[in-house]
């Protein structure tokens, strides 16, 4: 079960060091010892530059590592405000709210827990991964080699990685769901299993009919254009199953970003 997120800061954080990384993406570690703390799996920060002047509007950013008073985002630039986040140098500063959002719940004691992503998905499952109780089988899906990010990071927590990309330059050949499928279907693995996944869409849907077609318990991390990032502006809304079975609109900003895979409704079922 879900735990009620911590209470919201607003925070002025001081870049502590900006380094590239591979495929464009950029790691950025920040001093926020009133956020960096309270950061649970799963939630999120909100972020504002103070230059340029027209980068007015926050935007949303998983936490990938936190540790003490510092947290990292892992990030790619693709438009004006994440691109001018690269100028960022030690002793800037950067605004951010949070912690943001309903993040994972830890596994069942007695689950294995199963960790699935795409691309940045990884890097916002990496808190999970190191808070489980005991390791478990990441399967980490792209498009090529240089989409697959984070590797080394879980199998150092003890984690045991399964690569797919679609070009064949790392792992199987084809999307993650194919050496998903090929775990799911082997007899021989754990019988208690809960799923946790992180990516497109289309890759959270795939998880969510596995998890029916084998009973398993699915948790999916949505990603939605934010604009308040605290639950007013409805900007991010995503229709669910309510308590009654009857749709509701939920905000991933607020109830979620992460949901139990069943109560989600995909666009043709809404």
């Amino acid at each position: 079960m879900q735990t009620q997120p911590p209470s919201i800061t607003i925070e002025d954080a001081e870049v502590l060091r900006q380094e590239p990384w591979q495929g464009g993406y950029h790691l950025l570690v920040l001093r926020a010892p009133f956020i960096a703390p309270r950061v649970q799996p799963g939630q999120f920060v909100h972020t504002r530059l103070t230059a340029p002047a027209d980068a007015i509007l926050r935007r949303p950013f998983s936490v990938f590592k936190a540790d003490g008073d510092t947290l990292q985002i892992l990030y790619k630039p693709v438009g004006r405000g994440t691109s001018a986040m690269c100028a960022l140098r030690p002793g800037d500063s950067l605004s951010l709210i949070g912690p943001l959002g309903r993040g994972f719940p830890l596994p069942r004691p007695d689950a294995v827990p199963v960790i699935v992503a795409g691309g940045y998905g990884m890097a916002a499952l990496y808190l999970l991964a190191k808070t489980c109780p005991r390791p478990g089988l990441a399967f980490f899906g792209g498009a090529t080699v240089e989409d697959i990010l984070c590797v080394s990071d879980f199998e150092v927590l003890g984690w045991e990685v399964r690569v797919a990309t679609e070009d064949g330059s790392r792992g199987v050949h084809g999307l993650v769901t194919a050496p998903l499928d090929a775990f799911l279907a082997n007899p021989s693995r754990p019988s208690t299993i809960e799923l946790f996944a992180c990516g497109p869409n289309g890759m959270l849907r795939a998880i969510a009919e596995r998890a029916h077609h084998y009973s398993l318990p699915a948790w999916v991390s949505m990603d939605r254009n934010m604009g308040c990032g605290l639950g007013a502006c409805l900007t991010c809304v995503q229709k669910v199953r309510g308590p009654n079975g009857h749709a509701v609109w939920a905000r991933v900003c607020k109830e979620g970003p992460v949901f139990d895979a069943q109560t989600i409704l995909w666009e043709d079922e809404a």
